[in-house]
């Protein structure tokens, strides 16, 4: 992966989030008895200084996760990174040297690799397809896919490969699909319905599938209209006749093979779950350089 994504950078998330993450990650690992591992193999007084270096090329997201997973363990454990997350990684690439007490550093390892190459790997992906559509003015966008627990940092390493969010959660949007418009009986029930409930900050969006659903949601003034499963020529006359009235959404099984296609036609956003629950996890090692004991 090569060049560099040309985007404003993204603000991180503060410490505040990010800590109760790391800290159940670190504990869950920890169980009840802590590494024991690393307190039978390592002496007390062993100290190390290592690398997290990256195997393959992508691009870097979740460095204050990791930073977070040593410093728990051990607040003399020092992380001197070399890159930021947002920077574009090349196999071999140096994102930090960490030095302090050994078992410390072992213990916290695989925390602070499970969060930076679940979420570089995120964040490459999204890359990768903004890449591929940015030519045709159109952006990438996540979904409420996520895992559990996760979504707050895998939607941040979506904003990291250059992609927007979509909502966060059910209560700062309306998004109207087709289960909603079956139980409420119709199109026009659900919007009016939503309508009367919401604040008048809150957009409604509006699941549909053929031109005639589209007709109506437009009749209707919905803010954003979701094209759901469409090929490429209902997409792209879908796309004529919204015709700017709203925001355009395509979503439904979209890959990289067919993502261009899908751009080609005109649409403001296209939906991808997979970004944040089946991106293929960046391979992000930590390898030791030194190793000494102190007295």
């Amino acid at each position: 992966m090569h060049g560099v994504l040309t985007q404003l950078a993204v603000p991180p998330l503060p410490l505040a989030l990010l800590e109760p993450l790391v800290r159940a990650a670190l504990l869950e690992d920890l169980g009840r008895a802590g590494d024991i591992t690393s307190d039978a193999v390592v002496p007390a007084a062993a100290r190390t200084t290592t690398r997290l270096v990256a195997r393959e090329p992508g691009v870097l997201a979740g460095l204050d996760l990791a930073r977070l997973a040593f410093r728990l363990m051990s607040e003399d454990l020092n992380i001197e990174a070399n890159l930021k997350d947002g920077d574009v990684l090349e196999a071999g690439s140096v994102i930090a040297v960490v030095r302090g007490p050994a078992r410390a550093m072992l213990s916290a390892e695989r925390t602070a690799l499970n969060f930076l190459g679940h979420l570089s790997g995120v964040a490459s992906a999204t890359a990768s397809i903004s890449r591929l559509i940015a030519p045709y003015g159109t952006k990438v966008t996540c979904t409420r896919k996520t895992m559990p627990g996760l979504r707050a940092v895998q939607k941040y390493a979506v904003r990291v490969g250059g992609g927007s969010n979509h909502r966060f959660g059910l209560d700062d949007a309306v998004l109207i699909k087709d289960n909603h418009v079956a139980i409420a009986g119709g199109i026009a029930q659900a919007v009016e319905r939503a309508r009367a409930h919401i604040g008048h900050l809150v957009k409604i969006e509006l699941e549909v599938d053929t031109l005639e659903q589209l007709d109506e949601a437009l009749a209707l003034g919905v803010e954003v209209i979701l094209l759901d499963n469409m090929s490429t020529e209902l997409l792209r006359e879908a796309v004529r006749r919204i015709d700017g009235k709203a925001i355009s959404e395509a979503s439904g099984g979209i890959t990289p093979e067919t993502v261009v296609s899908v751009a080609k036609t005109g649409v403001n956003r296209i939906a991808i779950g997979w970004l944040t629950h089946s991106a293929k996890v960046l391979d992000i090692g930590l390898d030791t350089l030194d190793t000494w004991t102190t007295t």
